[in-house]
């Protein structure tokens, strides 16, 4: 007996520990990882017995661990098969047969443990105590040969229908099981007095090794970086474990000659330089494989690391979003990509950009709603969302929130969905489809993502802002042009009310001409000319008359406090109100209900300025009720406005001025005395002035209080505390 085949054993029972304790820790709610620690034990098991059955040194001892060795062996084919339907998502379609290879190791477990398994143990070749294989141990070969074939039949089947890097992770176990299970038969020659060495036994740890790094660090995604790395692996660590046992071998007695009973200490010399050097070497080589491999995966994480940092400096919001679209697609070389943005309301996630790889059809969802359980999880878990993760994962206490979000991803076409945080606020997120090459995405690219990501977030905030300081800029000018027409009111009042007068004579004039004419002996068809003539001149000094209030209200309207403070009356307040806002509003579209006595107390305060007030409010409250009818189209709804006074307190009077119109939504809420927010859909509606200019009236002006209330699609209602005048 040679020491190669202990060592080698111990290998791989230390291997596959060390595989199955991380696995499991990582994730143990994953079926996949599960399945994959039962195989992972079950070679470990067997490797262990078979390091000791090896240092056996009597044929009881050698026989028991044997038998021990096989216990473990004997459900490595039911486990691999468990582990190959687990990894193509099959497990419950072939449980039958999962459960009937399991039951079949049970049977041999028990045949294991007689005569009918083992015979005896006796010399073959270098082995002084190899097993004799009993009318059983045929049988339990062929289930394990049957069993592994079966496997790969049914994961070729899949794999015919795969495409990208599905069809690579099948090749993944292909190539795997090419190492570990050809290896591991080697062993079983010498059982029918087959004259060939076990030669191939450290391949199972290499076998069990590969799976593991792919579950753990590429998802079974990158075959060739797995190959790369193990053929580096098997280059540098055979000439280390090699060398010493073929010093050992070849030179034994030479160094016996040499050394006397310290012959031993040349080969553990060599082993643990070799063993020093070896890891320095191996991270040498692998380096320099992964560069040439990783090229063009290096290549475009740079490309997108630089443009991540180049973001902030746009400011314009659709050109940055295409171009982050436009830069990742085509970096990368994905079939599809786009973004969803957080909308303005901050009620809905909206499909802001979006490309796809020549005419390939993907599906494009407009919005994403906040309750949705992809939005949801982005925002607790803040981290990029896996498809093929998420397909794995079997928590069962999330097994419907995890179906949900299985299916919107399928939806979205999305392989990766990658989040955009500033601070806590989901800011958006980037749906990333498959990449072209059919390779999957690496915790590397997932990283880069990640960084773009909230590089994007910071340049999108930014742009946003940018648009937010134009869009006030603009309405401050309006404000501004407002202002000025309203400093030449008197001037404009005075010109306009020179013409309804000249108007108004000329008019007069004409009138008392024909009132004053004899047409008695006119024709009819003259006296119906004359009387038209009447009529129109009628109409013309109506209408100037009409013009002249109007100018003297807008006159009244823009003078500001020229009256002072004195005692106002509610109802004057509204009529003044009413006249004014007629000329805006179609007053004939809703119902004004007055819901205070006559004899309510008077106020002391502007005249004018609470017109303002009222004035806008009014106003505010008619695009409320018009947005929800044109909006909701509800059968028999009509607009209303209601305008209560309660009884007087503390020297004040409380009066609300509620409407049912469309509301405000919940985010709005606090930002309603802002300038220039404005709820309205057009800006050309309103500057956002209005509710500021109110509540610095109420407030500053009138010392009062001033308060709302809203509910989306029920109305609003303001509530207004101004003081009483003390007689």
């Amino acid at each position: 007996m040679t020491l190669f085949y202990p060592i080698t054993a111990l290998i791989n029972a230390i291997t596959s520990t060390i595989v199955f304790i991380v696995v499991i820790t990582r994730n143990p709610k994953s079926s996949l990882n599960r399945s994959f620690c039962y195989f992972a034990f079950s070679v470990a098991f067997w490797s262990y017995c078979y390091f000791i059955w090896q240092v056996s040194d009597n044929a009881s001892s050698a026989i028991f661990w044997c038998r021990a060795l096989m216990a473990g062996a004997i459900f490595i084919p039911s486990s691999f098969l468990h582990f190959s339907f687990t990894l193509i998502e099959q497990r419950k379609k072939y449980f039958k047969a999962i459960a009937f290879c399991y039951i079949v190791s049970a049977i041999f477990l028990l045949l294991n443990f007689t005569t009918l398994f083992i015979k005896d143990v006796r010399p073959r070749l270098s082995f002084p105590y190899w097993p004799s294989a009993g009318i059983a141990y045929t049988p339990f070969i062929a289930m394990f040969i049957a069993s592994t074939i079966y496997a790969h039949s049914v994961m070729y089947k899949y794999f015919k229908k795969l495409s990208g890097y599905r069809r690579n992770q099948i090749k993944y176990i292909f190539l795997g099981t090419a190492l570990g299970f050809l290896g591991g038969s080697t062993n079983y020659f010498l059982w029918y007095d087959i004259p060939i060495l076990p030669i191939g036994n450290s391949l199972v740890a290499l076998y069990v090794l590969m799976i593991a790094y792919a579950i753990l660090r590429y998802r079974l995604m990158d075959i060739t970086l797995a190959i790369s790395r193990t053929t580096i692996f098997i280059l540098v660590y055979t000439p280390i474990l090699g060398l010493p046992f073929l010093l050992v071998i070849g030179l034994k007695a030479w160094l016996m000659q040499r050394l006397g009973q310290w012959w031993w200490v040349s080969p553990l010399v060599l082993m643990f330089s070799l063993a020093t050097i070896g890891p320095f070497i191996y991270i040498f080589l692998q380096r320099k494989a992964e560069e040439r491999l990783l090229k063009e995966q290096r290549r475009y994480q740079n490309t997108l690391m630089q443009a991540s940092l180049g973001m902030t400096r746009i400011r314009d919001l659709k050109k940055l979003i295409k171009l982050v679209v436009h830069i990742v697609s085509r970096t990368v070389r994905l079939n599809y990509a786009s973004i969803y943005l957080l909308d303005r309301e901050n009620t809905r996630y909206a499909l802001e950009a979006v490309r796809t790889f020549k005419d390939k059809e993907s599906n494009i969802l407009p919005r994403i709603e906040l309750g949705t359980p992809l939005v949801k999880y982005l925002s607790e878990s803040g981290k990029p969302l896996v498809f093929e993760e998420m397909k794995r994962s079997r928590q069962d206490k999330l097994s419907q929130e995890i179906e949900a979000l299985k299916e919107q991803m399928f939806l979205l076409n999305a392989s990766v969905i990658v989040p955009s945080f500033i601070g806590d606020k989901l800011l958006g997120f980037m749906v990333l489809g498959d990449k072209l090459s059919g390779k999957i995405y690496s915790e590397d690219d997932l990283r880069v993502f990640t960084v773009l990501a909230n590089h994007a977030a910071l340049a999108i905030e930014n742009a946003r802002f940018f648009e937010d300081a134009k869009e006030m800029q603009e309405q401050i000018s309006q404000a501004e042009k407002m202002a000025t027409i309203g400093t030449m009111a008197d001037g404009l009042s005075h010109q306009i009310n020179n013409r309804f007068y000249a108007l108004s004579l000329i008019a007069g004039d004409t009138l008392d001409t024909v009132k004053l004419t004899d047409i008695t002996n006119y024709a009819p068809e003259q006296r119906e000319l004359l009387s038209q003539i009447k009529h129109a001149l009628e109409r013309i000094q109506s209408n100037v008359l009409q013009g002249s209030e109007i100018v003297k209200g807008m006159l009244k309207y823009t003078r500001k406090g020229e009256e002072g403070f004195q005692a106002v009356r509610l109802d004057d307040i509204i009529n003044s109100t009413l006249e004014m806002v007629q000329y805006k509003i179609k007053l004939s579209e809703i119902d004004i209900i007055r819901d205070y006595p006559k004899d309510t107390p008077a106020l002391n305060g502007n005249l004018t300025q609470l017109q303002e007030v009222f004035f806008n409010l009014i106003d505010n409250a008619y695009d409320a009720i018009v947005e929800r009818r044109e909006g909701l189209k509800e059968q028999g709804y009509r607009g209303k406005i209601r305008i209560r006074a309660e009884t007087p307190d503390s020297g004040y009077l409380k009066i609300k001025v509620e409407d049912n119109g469309l509301g405000a939504k919940e985010q709005e809420l606090k930002k309603m005395f802002t300038p220039f927010f404005t709820t309205k859909i057009s800006s050309r509606k309103g500057t956002g002035l209005g509710l500021y200019v109110i509540k610095k009236i109420i407030t500053a002006n009138h010392y009062g209080k001033i308060n709302f209330e809203s509910a989306y699609k029920q109305g609003t209602k303001f509530i207004l505390e101004l003081p009483l005048y003390a007689e």
